[in-house]
């Protein structure tokens, strides 16, 4: 049988008062935190990493992305529009064509971090 490791608790109930309290003033309202949860989901899912990676790499249309990735225009699109609503990701037109780039600075940083921590 697999032993659980045990999560380190206190031995004695107390209450920190003056800690808890300073945190509780400085917690964000409910729909901030839900705003935040809802763009970390984003995040969770390997395709929408794939196309935020790629696109930290460098600007991209959807046709580059898609052979890039080997998936279909229309899948990579579905997910573009989801990181669009986000504000993840910016696009501008060029004649016919559609280049996306990370929204700014915000996204890369977040990335790169993210990248940094599974790395270590």
């Amino acid at each position: 049988m697999e032993e659980r490791e045990e999560l380190e608790q206190c031995e004695t109930v107390q209450v920190h008062r003056d800690i808890v309290e300073k945190v509780d003033a400085e917690m964000p309202d409910e729909e901030i935190l839900y705003d935040l949860a809802e763009l970390f989901k984003l995040f969770g899912d390997s395709t929408r990493i794939k196309i935020l990676y790629v696109l930290f790499a460098s600007e991209m249309c959807v046709c580059d992305i898609a052979q890039l990735l080997g998936m279909s225009q229309s899948a990579i699109s579905h997910q573009l529009r989801a990181l669009k609503q986000a504000k993840l990701v910016r696009y501008r037109r060029e004649g016919k064509q559609v280049f996306y780039s990370l929204a700014d600075g915000h996204v890369r940083t977040i990335l790169g971090q993210g990248m940094e921590h599974v790395g270590e």
